[in-house]
């Protein structure tokens, strides 16, 4: 049976055997979130911006998109003071069941809420938005077929005209052979969001390329128990593929957003006051204990904005009538 990479990959992830309705992600690869409370301590800066620039509303919305187990909704969570976390309305949009034990302040939901008034964050979100593999040929780009069963590939017919029209805008194939993931399903994603924020900031951080160095064979991969496997959608192991964040980016202000920064997970996280600045060796005598803790932390802070890790990631941050 030879089908689409986008349905197969929908199969894979989302259908009834999939992989996201039966594993949580912690359990398969490490994320920003699972490193340390760091990451949620660096979400809650920007809440609590947001906050004061929305003057105080109540409610206030956080909305967790691909929430996993939860983890970030309940680390921002614990983390506010009292006086904002009696106002904050807390969203955990994920397909998976509700984890055992979630707080009760946590609402666990498929969807976004269709009004929203405060932070949304989607990290490593829109890289399992299902996506259509298209390959370059003498008579132009074909989609690509795979047998959900054995991951073997065949060309299919052209790609429709919308999806054409995206590739040739965001990710052109010049030459017989070169492949690229058409992201037109991730804009439209990203679009509806941004058209329920109504006043806000939504982030987006995720595996990305900018348009100056697609990679001509594209990016689709698995991943399995901590390690890079052959994406046979099956429902066996994760499929992902990296994200063209700046075709996001221009659907975000089609929909709406209002201001838009597009940068790096390194620069975003140096913004917001995480260096992974060692402690003094003069601590470590001193107290010893809490050198010992001052160096845990900075090794987590530096294996968030590690050049070469997830400080790679792509960060988009758009406003909507944000003051």
């Amino acid at each position: 049976m030879w089908i689409t990479w986008r349905e197969a990959i929908e199969r894979a992830l989302y259908g009834e055997a999939g992989f996201y309705i039966h594993h949580r992600p912690s359990g398969h690869f490490r994320t920003s979130v699972g490193v340390s409370p760091v990451f949620a301590e660096a979400v809650l800066r920007l809440l609590t911006d947001v906050d004061e620039r929305l003057g105080r509303p109540d409610p206030l919305d956080f909305v967790d998109m691909g929430a996993g187990d939860g983890t970030l909704a309940v680390g921002v969570l614990s983390l506010a003071p009292p006086d904002l976390a009696e106002r904050l309305r807390i969203t955990a949009v994920e397909l998976a069941p509700r984890p055992l034990g979630l707080s009760a302040r946590v609402t666990w939901a498929r969807a976004a809420p269709d009004r929203l008034r405060g932070l949304v964050v989607a990290n490593e979100w829109l890289d399992n938005i299902p996506v259509d593999l298209a390959e370059q040929t003498e008579d132009g780009p074909r989609l690509v077929l795979v047998d959900p069963h054995t991951g073997a590939e065949r060309l299919g017919p052209e790609p429709g005209k919308e999806d054409l029209a995206w590739l040739e805008r965001w990710w052109p194939l010049r030459n017989p052979g070169d492949r690229a993931e058409i992201g037109r399903p991730r804009d439209e994603a990203w679009a509806a969001l941004i058209g329920r924020l109504e006043r806000g900031l939504a982030i987006a951080a995720d595996y990305a390329h900018p348009g100056h160095s697609r990679p001509m064979a594209g990016t689709l991969t698995g991943y399995r128990e901590g390690r890079t496997v052959r994406p046979i959608p099956d429902g066996s192991c994760d499929i992902t593929a990296h994200v063209a964040l700046d075709a996001v980016a221009e659907a975000g202000v089609r929909a709406g957003a209002t201001a838009t920064t597009l940068t790096t997970q390194r620069e975003a996280m140096l913004a917001l006051g995480v260096t992974g600045t060692r402690p003094p060796i003069e601590l470590a005598h001193a107290d010893p204990r809490a050198y010992l803790r001052a160096l845990t932390r900075a090794t987590e802070e530096a294996e968030l904005i590690d050049p070469a890790g997830l400080g790679a990631f792509g960060w988009l941050a758009q406003q909507v009538n944000l003051p």
